[in-house]
């Protein structure tokens, strides 16, 4: 009866914690993003203050799905210093439970985040980035249409040779382009000409470009207002291209993983992020148990200082591990099966020795 309360008790107060920590990063995040836009509407054009707000709003969850393993981290360390402050904890031994006892409703509580993360919060990121792109092309035009530019290339061909396509950013799923500089190549090879647009939008057997300048091969450039570009590609081909990984949702992934296989397209990047989010409940339980490694100390022993910035330093190289490892994976250096997943694993079993070092010597 006392491990049921005390777990239903521990169950409140890390989901609580956690909570907290979310939102308030969630709230932070979102102030600092709504200034920077008003920054950049006073760099820009003028825009409605709603819809810099909105915009803020739709880039937000992106973000903090990158976040989300620091605040389960620092929630936990709060949860777990602040039960140890009361000696909670101590009167949890007193009774008789140990250490893996009151840990389990935070690892079940941080797997069922895990799961919840990837399967509905993902989807929803998903979307509002999508969003968001639309809407910051809309209101920024081409200087502030990407994260990064000069980040999407394609390379078609046709029948009279082969262009290849650089996008500033990418919208609509692939379908409109913004930024985009087209190098034509002839059936020989030889280049051709350079086309300029402002924007261009995929239809059936061509790309229509708007706002168009065309430079010759030792000819004078011309200006039209809009021109179309002939493509073979399908929708799915060229959202396969330009679309990022990120902007895809957990339940779409499997489909585009799929397709860039009998496409002959490279799947790397699609594979590592959905093996990320497979691995997500992993990693935010290896999270748990390195906050609990750092925080189940007795408070009054002293040295909460160095061993809660040892708790905050291995987060932070878990980190920087699963990062490394997903450049690799993206790389294809390593498979991304391996990529996702090690540092999770390794994480979660450096956590767990360090916990039953201190428990049980």
């Amino acid at each position: 009866m006392i491990g049921r309360t005390f777990a239903a008790y521990m169950t409140r107060k890390f989901t609580g914690a956690v909570t907290g920590t979310f939102f308030g990063t969630f709230g932070l995040v979102l102030i600092v993003d709504f200034v920077e836009q008003l920054r950049r509407v006073e760099d820009s054009s003028r825009a409605p203050t709603q819809l810099v707000a909105l915009l803020a709003l739709y880039r937000v969850p992106a973000f903090i799905e990158v976040v989300l393993p620091f605040a389960v981290l620092i929630g936990a360390m709060l949860c777990f210093l602040g039960l140890s402050r009361k000696l909670e904890l101590v009167v949890a031994r007193a009774a008789g439970l140990s250490a893996w006892q009151f840990l389990a409703p935070a690892l079940v509580v941080a797997a069922l985040i895990g799961v919840a993360a990837a399967t509905i919060y993902n989807p929803v990121a998903s979307d509002f980035r999508e969003r968001g792109l639309q809407l910051e092309s809309r209101l920024f035009g081409r200087a502030y249409g990407s994260d990064s530019r000069n980040d999407f290339w394609l390379r078609q061909a046709t029948d009279s040779g082969q262009v290849v396509i650089n996008a500033a950013s990418a919208s609509d799923r692939g379908r409109r382009l913004a930024g985009v500089t087209a190098l034509v190549y002839g059936s020989d090879n030889h280049f051709q000409r350079r086309i300029d647009a402002e924007a261009a939008d995929l239809n059936d057997g061509y790309w229509l470009l708007h706002k168009v300048r065309i430079t010759p091969v030792n000819a004078e450039p011309n200006n039209h207002d809009t021109y179309r570009l002939p493509t073979q590609l399908s929708a799915e081909q060229v959202r396969q291209a330009f679309v990022m990984p990120e902007q895809v949702s957990f339940w779409e992934l499997p489909q585009f993983i799929d397709l860039a296989r009998k496409s002959g397209l490279p799947s790397a990047r699609f594979e590592l992020q959905y093996q990320l989010l497979l691995a997500r409940p992993l990693l935010l339980v290896a999270m748990v148990l390195v906050a609990a490694a750092a925080s189940l100390r007795f408070a009054r022993l002293g040295g909460l200082g160095r061993t809660i910035l040892g708790g905050v330093v291995a987060g932070f190289l878990l980190y920087v591990g699963s990062e490394l490892a997903g450049n690799l994976g993206r790389s294809n250096l390593v498979p991304p099966v391996l990529a996702a997943w090690s540092p999770a694993f390794i994480g979660a079993l450096m956590g767990f020795m360090v916990l039953l070092k201190q428990e049980d010597g």
